[in-house]
């Protein structure tokens, strides 16, 4: 059974009893901290898994936890967020940070240290390395080093979101004879939170210190003159969700850059320190951040376990990895032949990681190169800093071709990034536009447009991920070329709309969101209640990321009711009860957790013998039905539709290795292998697409 504490109800929508969304997260959380205790699961990759579940739970407090803070703080007893609330996802948020700790100091580094391994701490560090601790002290930390003395004139400083720092209780008096007693250390980001020791002092281990640990001995260093007494180091989280009016502002970008200013220095929600800290400053740290006791969180070790992931590329260990996965080409490509030829057979499917993302690159390269594609249209979400995507727009720029980019510069956490690129892309005359007001770009799309003889034709890319190739390594999606003339027609249509914000003709295939994918979904489960209402065998099966969209959910529900089979496979959040008694009987949730992100997005209907496919860059959440730009596109080619089935649905309902059921309790239990022994829908896929490899030597 999943460790995580039991998820309470969400106010329930008629007899519907919802869960609560937060703690679905924090109970996904723990689904993934799974894998840190599994004891198969090479060491360094689990430590990742832990560093996983520390960078969600520190995007979970930037983004969710200010609305429960501030119904405390307010004393809300009514309402979605209320003290109590606050109180419940806090004693879970505590359950798993403890989780965290006690298999970071019980099982992993102990572990760590049987290979030879370890984060050595001042006491356990012998004479020599000692002695190469303060050199490196006194040559790369503390010329970075700025202790400032609160008194009047030095205010408590302003601390940045989840910045390294510490707190020092001193004694005696400073150099003007005042006792002011509590100083602050900042620790500047470039510095490396984690340094190896060279083998000279090492020997034949593989030894790290932290740069908590070196400061920590080094305090004394930095107040000549006074006693050091209590100290502690501490990270204070602050809520990080920009809010932009985008009706009253005159350029969203401009506004955007400002607020990224100020996003270090939010509302603070979580306040963490060592679990040696005093109460003394331990209370004073709470006053200064205007937070109440239950947002302290005390620790037995780092107090930014994400930053560990520095030791999984320090450490030259291949046999504690995961053996290295290498996509093959993509099986219905031929490599070398033109996308343009082969799109006018047959659409393309690829299944990514296990086939490589390199094959979108390609096909962007050659439209690119192609002197007789005279426009490329694509949609920006997240590609991250360093881009060969954007680089190849760039010089479709400088080959004269009408290069249109429809950049999302609200994509949570890369609004900076985003920002610098349309501002590239607009420098070199690209046309860059930012959505539409109001509402999120998310769809994928790339479309190229080719002059063939007389006529003009398009050629698409639509995808249930980014345009990333980092995460295309490690996120499963589905990506689909596409010459089909009214297809390609539907994503012109909606890349004018979203430039012109004119009104959106009748598409033929794509359903669009915020306009009717809501509304087509409800149908579609709706036909199929009303069919199995009336004997004929109807099915449903959903894959996504989370299900939190009331209006769906309460569908789903009426077509279970009447007869429907539904499968869910949910990564994330689902508020929706599985097999509730006379509500969801005919209803099963499960979540895949696995070595690869779960991120494809994929809605099979069948009703009698008729099957309905469609892939989709939307969760079935509110924010993507409702306030989002988003597409659901259908699967018509039977081969591709099976495929698809096979390798996206069928293989993950029969997952017996890394599935978790959810139960009518809002518990998940891990899903026990059958007699022949575990199947892991991701090892199987591996085992199939990965690139053939030679023997040794070869």
């Amino acid at each position: 059974m999943s460790p995580a504490s039991p998820i309470v109800p969400h106010a329930s929508a008629g007899a519907v009893p919802f869960l609560d969304r937060d703690h679905s997260i924090l109970a996904f959380n723990a689904r993934v901290l799974d894998w840190a205790h599994r004891a198969e699961v090479p060491l360094l990759e689990r430590l990742r898994f832990l560093c996983i579940v520390s960078s969600n739970l520190d995007e979970f407090f930037e983004v969710r936890a200010a609305p429960h803070l501030t119904a405390l703080q307010a004393g809300d007893r009514k309402g979605t967020y209320t003290v109590d609330s606050f109180e419940a996802l806090a004693a879970a948020a505590h359950k798993l940070v403890e989780r965290q700790y006690a298999l970071y100091n019980d099982e992993l580094m102990p572990t760590f240290a049987k290979q030879g391994i370890a984060i050595i701490s001042h006491g356990e560090r012998n004479a020599a390395q000692k002695k190469w601790v303060d050199e490196y002290f006194e040559r790369e930390v503390r010329p970075l080093l700025i202790p400032v003395g609160l008194d009047p004139s030095h205010p408590f400083p302003q601390v940045a979101n989840k910045s390294l720092n510490f707190i020092v209780r001193l004694g005696g008096k400073d150099a003007f004879g005042r006792e002011n007693e509590i100083a602050i250390v900042k620790v500047p980001r470039v510095l490396p939170r984690l340094i190896r020791m060279p083998a000279r002092v090492s020997g034949k281990k593989v030894l790290f210190v932290s740069l908590s640990s070196v400061i920590r001995a080094h305090l004394h260093n930095l107040f000549p003159g006074r006693e050091v007494g209590q100290f502690s180091q501490f990270r204070v989280t602050r809520h990080s969700d920009l809010a932009v009016d985008e009706d009253d502002v005159r350029n969203l970008r401009t506004a955007l850059r400002l607020g990224l200013q100020h996003r270090h220095f939010g509302q603070a929600v979580r306040l963490e320190v060592s679990s040696g800290c005093s109460e003394h400053l331990s209370a004073f740290l709470l006053q200064q951040f205007n937070l109440p006791p239950q947002s302290l969180y005390r620790v037995h070790g780092p107090v930014n376990l994400v930053r560990l992931q520095q030791l999984i590329d320090l450490v030259d260990a291949p046999k504690l990895l995961f053996p290295a996965y290498k996509p093959g080409y993509p099986a219905q490509l031929v490599e070398g032949q033109s996308f343009f030829d082969q799109l006018r057979q047959r659409d393309v499917l690829i299944h990514q990681p296990y086939e490589c993302f390199d094959a979108v690159l390609d096909f962007l390269r050659e439209a690119v190169n192609d002197p007789d594609v005279l426009a490329i249209k694509q949609t920006i979400y997240r590609t991250g800093a360093d881009s060969a995507l954007m680089d190849l727009l760039r010089e479709a720029v400088r080959r004269g071709k009408e290069v249109m980019c429809v950049v999302e510069l609200k994509a949570r956490f890369d609004e900076e990034a985003n920002i610098n690129w349309a501002e590239a892309l607009e420098a070199i005359g690209a046309q860059v536009v930012y959505g539409v007001v109001g509402l999120k770009t998310h769809a994928k799309m790339l479309l190229a447009t080719r002059r063939e003889g007389k006529q003009l034709r398009r050629y698409a890319h639509l995808s249930t991920g980014n345009y990333n190739t980092r995460t295309a390594r490690l996120y499963t999606d589905v990506s689909y070329l596409t010459a089909e003339p009214l297809l390609t027609a539907d994503v012109e249509t909606v890349f004018v709309h979203m430039a012109s914000q004119s009104r959106l003709p009748r598409l033929n295939h794509v359903w669009l969101a915020p306009f009717q994918l809501q509304r087509k979904l409800i149908e579609k489960i709706d036909v199929l209640g009303e069919a199995a209402s009336r004997g004929i065998e109807s099915r449903i099966v959903l894959k996504m990321n989370a299900l939190t969209d009331e209006a769906l959910m309460l569908a789903l529900v009426r077509a279970g009711r009447h007869g429907v089979k539904i499968d869910l496979i949910v990564r994330g959040a689902c508020m929706l009860p599985a097999r509730v008694p006379g509500i969801t009987d005919n209803i099963r949730v499960r979540s895949v957790i696995g070595r690869l992100l779960e991120h494809s997005r994929v809605f099979y209907f069948r009703c009698g013998a008729e099957e309905q496919l469609y892939l989709s860059s939307a969760d079935w959440m509110n924010r993507n039905m409702l306030r989002r730009i988003e597409l659901a596109w259908p699967v018509t080619d039977p081969f591709q539709r099976q495929r698809i089935i096979d390798e996206c649905l069928v293989a993950y309902l029969h997952d017996s290795r890394d599935a978790w059921d959810l139960g009518a309790d809002g518990q998940y239990k891990r899903v026990k292998p059958a007699a022949g022994g575990a199947h892991s829908a991701q090892d199987a896929l591996m085992a199939r697409y990965g690139a053939r490899r030679t023997p040794e030597g070869e």
